[in-house]
């Protein structure tokens, strides 16, 4: 809307002299703002001008800030925040990728994905795939069930399906199996393992055992979009990403996922100032056993820094060298590492800091991080550890007080995901619920003083919605409601907050322009469809943005703002899943097919105990036929 007669109301608001220089560009007024800034925690009212916080207070005092070019929103008392930051979110690669994906996140109901697949096979093309990938679990559905592979034919019978489980398996149907290659002769890689029938043939179920890199080298098998449609498909993401109200994230790279080639995207929509969510990015070796020549060639090429607010080159990592990476799949036992990475290991890391470069680094298990720990102790005798460069470790889920102890002494930082809404109760049937109820130990994390961010992980395994996280932050819940964290290890919802803000903005070294509302900072903020300081626990996840403002410009609008934020072409191909679904799954559709879903669930439960199929007991969250 332009000028404070459009749109919204603005009742005592009334423009200035001109005076061009001293107005506000966007003037965001009637709001309960939270600001994140001990020195002043609320306001009412919020001025950008020039891409930056010009004032905050309430609507009297900023009306001299409003001029003939003024955008006035109202925000019609609703709580606005500083813009969400996902700390660790695979933005690129998921960009490149978006509109290819069939989204079962937020999907309440087995019945109701299936029939999205089923929808979605007489649109897409021969030569096509269906892929879902990431963001859910069977915990999620109300039939509280995977798919079978019987269920994927029935939906798809021509069509090859691929369908993702978290970091532990993939179903593919007939087609797609024949699409991918396996058969009978097929060997199994290492680390993982096609699951066959009697007959020796591929029954379409792979597991990762426990390495996911065969779910992932199959998925790799499925056609990419062209340079064009990859443009329009990170637009897409990131405007999706807008929708929850993120303003900023940190590309944490990840497998296939090459420099410069699959950055180029990015690249060119921060070049053409089309990007609308800040990227501080960083680059991962992709092949084993050169992993040190990648690092020495980036190293004498780029310099982490580079690059301005919107796209920046933050660091390695998460993976530095193979070697030294565990695996996350809950379902399988922790992964023995080889010995003696560490001189490799050491290498690389001794590279990057006498390079200036920080790094982060992927670290499930404490026994990974006490062994990195002790080459970065080693390097610190030498002094040359940390060398005033930031690193982190990533995920940490059993990390123990004392490795948080020699973090802390090393000037480490730590950022953490909400894996365990979506793996949590394969854990705990893991290891126990004790060792569930402080993983991970967040609570140990910010007692000690250590920085520490939050974030998804997405899109692969946990979904892109921030509020997930959250949620999972101060309920220690699961997506399908399982209680894992007591109250000892969980933190309130300003806290939590702060994660998701200030936290990610210190581990990219901006926290004096990003991660709260305050003067002279980005003027990159969210005005929510409920107020998460207030609202019971369970709405937490529902939450949404209504309207996104980043760098003063709006870039994602709903509700009473509909059509205030900036156009998007087209999704394309127009087959697309996002076309037709869009992307995460939520409001009153997904709520009024729960009570049906949980009704035929139950009878189809009380048919197969009749029949002896199986106990009469409360049903799993995996179905039989897929326990091997």
């Amino acid at each position: 809307m332009t000028g404070p007669s459009a749109g919204m109301p603005v009742a005592g608001l009334v423009p200035a002299p001109r005076r061009e220089h001293g107005h506000a560009d966007l003037l965001v007024r009637n709001a309960k703002v939270f600001t994140g800034d001990p020195g002043r925690p609320e306001a009412s009212a919020v001025a950008i001008r020039d891409g930056r916080v010009a004032a905050l207070g309430d609507d009297h005092g900023l009306a001299r800030l409003v001029g003939p070019g003024t955008k006035v929103v109202d925000a019609l008392g609703r709580r606005v925040v500083p813009g969400l930051n996902d700390s660790h979110l695979h933005v690129i690669r998921g960009g490149l990728n978006y509109v290819l994906e069939l989204r079962w996140d937020g999907v309440r109901s087995l019945r109701h994905a299936l029939a999205m697949l089923r929808e979605q096979a007489g649109r897409t093309p021969k030569g096509q795939w269906i892929r879902v990938v990431g963001g859910w679990t069977a915990e999620q559905f109300a039939e509280r069930r995977m798919p079978t592979v019987a269920e994927l034919n029935a939906a798809a019978p021509d069509t090859p399906v691929f369908v993702l489980h978290l970091y532990q398996s993939a179903l593919m149907n007939r087609a797609a199996v024949k699409a991918a290659g396996f058969t009978r002769e097929t060997r199994d890689p290492r680390g993982g393992q096609i699951v066959r029938g009697r007959d020796g043939e591929p029954n379409g179920v792979l597991l990762a055992a426990p390495s996911a890199l065969i779910l992932y080298s199959t998925l790799a098998k499925a056609p990419t979009l062209d340079e064009a449609d990859k443009r329009t498909s990170t637009r897409h993401f990131l405007r999706e990403l807008n929708r929850f109200g993120l303003t900023s994230a940190v590309d944490a790279a990840g497998g296939f996922q090459n420099f410069p080639d699959d950055y180029a995207t990015v690249a060119d929509l921060a070049g053409a100032g089309e990007l609308t969510l800040r990227i501080a990015y960083h680059l991962f070796p992709q092949t084993a056993g050169q992993e040190l020549a990648d690092l020495k060639r980036w190293t004498e090429t780029v310099e982490p820094g580079s690059g301005d607010e919107w796209l920046r080159l933050n660091g390695a990592g998460e993976n530095l060298t193979w070697a030294a990476a565990d695996f996350e799949n809950f379902s399988e036992p922790r992964p023995e590492l080889v010995a003696g990475y560490e001189a490799e290991f050491e290498s690389a890391v001794r590279l990057l800091v006498e390079n200036g470069w920080g790094f982060r680094l992927h670290a499930t298990y404490d026994e990974t991080i006490r062994r990195d720990l002790a080459v970065f102790e080693k390097l610190a005798a030498e002094g040359l550890f940390p060398g005033g460069n930031r690193w982190l470790f990533d995920h940490a889920e059993t990390v123990s007080a004392d490795s948080l102890d020699r973090i802390a002494a090393l000037g480490g930082a730590l950022s953490v995901q909400n894996r365990m809404s979506f793996q949590g109760s394969a854990f705990r049937d893991r290891y126990g619920a004790e060792a569930a109820a402080r993983t991970p130990p967040v609570r140990a994390m910010l007692d000690r003083g250590l920085t520490v961010a939050a974030g998804t992980d997405a899109t692969r395994v946990s979904s892109y919605n921030p509020w997930v996280a959250l949620h999972w932050l101060v309920t220690g819940r699961t997506v399908g409601g399982t209680a894992l964290r007591p109250a000892g290890n969980l933190i309130d919802r300003e806290t939590a907050l702060g994660l998701y803000t200030r936290g990610g903005a210190e581990l990219t070294g901006e926290q004096d322009v990003k991660g709260i509302l305050r003067e002279g900072f980005y003027g990159d903020l969210a005005i929510l469809s409920d107020d998460y300081l207030a609202v019971p626990e369970d709405v937490i996840p529902d939450i949404e943005s209504v309207l996104t403002v980043v760098g003063g410009r709006i870039v994602h609008a709903s509700a009473e703002y509909a059509g205030l934020d900036e156009a998007v072409p087209p999704v394309s191909p127009a087959w697309s899943p996002v076309a037709h679904f869009g992307g995460y799954q939520s409001g009153a559709r997904q709520a009024s097919l729960v009570a049906e879903a949980v009704a035929e669930s139950e009878q189809h439960r009380r048919w197969r105990v009749a029949r002896g199929s199986v106990p009469d007991t409360t049903p799993s969250f995996v179905d039989p036929c897929f326990e091997h």
